[in-house]
């Protein structure tokens, strides 16, 4: 298929190319997509040799771990464990931020490549508020391993035009849809603490965040 494609809205594209494009993703192909919060680089989460290729093209360090992009809450226990303990955690934040800008840290299931993990044993899951990039990742089988589509080093992409030369020359597919709308990273919250932990600060308030559950670290 074309390397490039803009896409202004999902009714914009033939369904014979989206499946040509869910075949290219499940054989290990790189995509730059857009999602609601930054653009990003993404690769099947079964095919390690991707997973490697997208550090690769980012020229980034391997103990910074990808995180997945899920389609719909349905899909996390395919990939991390959720304790009783984090299940109603899980449930409320999902309920009040998902889909959104918020990524949930969760002990990863063994078949997740220890190279998206950095050889970790958590991992990182979300559910982007965009319809194209939910789109994207159902084509995916419903999870695709993720990261900012950047050189290591450079500006986050917020729009398309954003976007190096030098990142769009790594990958195989380009996706375009212009502005991210909300143009700033996720909150990262690790729920594998006794006490949950905010890791990162973005989109989602910490404030917002203990009105729906209460103390965190």
């Amino acid at each position: 298929m074309e390397k490039y494609l803009k896409v202004d809205k999902i009714s914009d594209v033939s369904d014979d190319k989206w499946a040509l494009l869910s075949n290219e993703i499940k054989k290990g192909s790189l995509i730059i997509y857009p999602t609601d919060t930054v653009y990003g680089l993404g690769a099947i989460v079964t095919n390690e040799q991707s997973i490697n290729n997208v550090y690769l093209a980012k020229s980034r360090s391997f103990s910074s771990p990808l995180i997945a992009l899920l389609s719909s809450v349905n899909k996390v226990e395919e990939v991390a464990y959720v304790s009783d303990k984090n299940k109603e955690l899980l449930q409320k934040l999902a309920k009040a931020f998902w889909p959104g800008a918020l990524t949930v840290i969760l002990k990863r299931k063994e078949h997740i490549p220890s190279i998206m993990v950095s050889g970790g044993d958590t991992i990182g899951v979300r559910i982007p508020n965009l319809d194209l990039a939910i789109k994207i990742i159902d084509l995916a089988g419903g999870i695709l391993a993720t990261t900012s589509a950047n050189i290591s080093g450079e500006t986050t992409p917020k729009s398309y035009d954003e976007l190096s030369e030098a990142i769009k020359s790594k990958v195989d597919i380009l996706i375009d849809s212009g502005e991210c709308k909300l143009g700033e990273a996720s909150t990262i919250i690790d729920l594998t603490y006794d006490i949950p932990k905010i890791l990162r600060k973005g989109a989602i308030s910490i404030e917002e965040i203990k009105k729906i559950i209460g103390r965190v670290g």
